[in-house]
Order: C-alpha cells, then structure tokens, then sequence
C-alpha cells in the first residue's frame, strides 16, 4: 500500500514522502495513530492545503522536544532490582521501569520513547537513547543495582563484582609437573 507520510518516520521517509509499506503496518499503525494517509489523489491534494499546518505543528513538538532533552540529556537514573550473586537479574529492567524511573524525577516520557538495543538483565551503568521527537534523540545514564548503597558505589565507579572479603583465589600449582605415565 502507498502512503503519505504526515510526519518523519525513522528508516521510512520525510514529511510528504510517498512511500510503500505492507498492508498492515498501513492500517494497524500509520493510519490510526494519523502519521500517514492512504495516497490517493484526493488526499496528496488535501496534503498540500495542510502542508503548512503540519510543519508548524512538526516545528513546535521538535522545539518541545529539544527543550526537554536539553534537560534530560546526560542524566542518571536509578533502578533498585534483585539479582544474584554474579550480578545477574532475576529478570530484566523495561521500558515501562525505565520511564517510571524518568517521570519520578519529573520529566514526561512515554515507555515507547525509550529504545532499548538490547534487554538489561544484570546490575551495572548502562546507557539508553530516549527518542523524544523523530529528530530528538538523547542518551541517558541507567544504574541498575541491588541496594541505594551500591548504586552509590557504582555512580562513583567502583567495581562491585570484587568480594568484599579481601581473600583471593590462587589456584596451587602441581609440584610435580612432569608426566604422571609411572616412568621409573
């Protein structure tokens, strides 16, 4: 199905771009939430009259979006999970945890603005873009520990996969490290 893009899409097109898209993407995605319209000819004519419009409103949401990400850029958020000994998560940090932890620090993110590359499932800093407006990306600080003190500890750098005991492993070595093949 061809469409006409009424806003930027990442890796689809720019404003007013007639482009191809399989049939559901079209109508369970860009139709609904209004980011597209089928292009008929009708409809490229109703473009061109709110053409102006739409980059308005397009202009004010990016300056929005710039204004807050000037804010939230760089930031540290924290997140209090369980893991194991290995610093293994009984689970995994989302998206939906990820922008709760940003709107109790009072910033407005939905949980489909966070994009997570891949899933956090072990304690340590990690870094997630937030996609605030299609040409609004920044990058904040995620740090997921067991306790406030060892997020503390992990914000100051220190490495928390030492043992705190202060014992450490040597492995003994073989006092006879020839072959054991009975020679006499």
């Amino acid at each position: 199905m061809q469409v006409i893009l009424l806003e930027r899409i990442p890796k689809l097109g720019q404003m007013g771009d007639v482009v191809r898209v399989r049939d559901g993407f079209a109508r369970n995605f860009l139709l609904p939430k209004g980011k597209a319209l089928r292009a008929s000819a009708s409809n490229r004519e109703r473009f061109e009259h709110e053409r102006v419009h739409l980059e308005a409103r397009n202009l004010e949401r990016r300056s929005e979006a710039q204004a807050v990400g000037e804010k939230l850029e760089g930031k540290s958020f924290t997140a209090i999970r369980q893991a194991g000994e290995t610093g293994q998560l009984y689970g995994s940090v989302s998206t939906r945890d990820i922008a709760d932890a940003i709107e109790a620090d009072g910033f407005s993110v939905n949980r489909t603005q966070v994009d997570l590359q891949q899933p956090i499932k072990a304690i340590g800093l990690h870094s997630v873009r937030i996609v605030l407006h299609p040409e609004v990306v920044v990058s904040v600080t995620l740090n997921v520990a067991r306790s406030a003190d060892e997020a503390e500890r992990q914000a100051r750098g220190e490495s928390l996969n030492q043992r705190d005991s202060g014992f450490e492993f040597e492995p003994e070595e073989d006092e006879d490290e020839g072959d054991d093949r009975g020679e006499a």
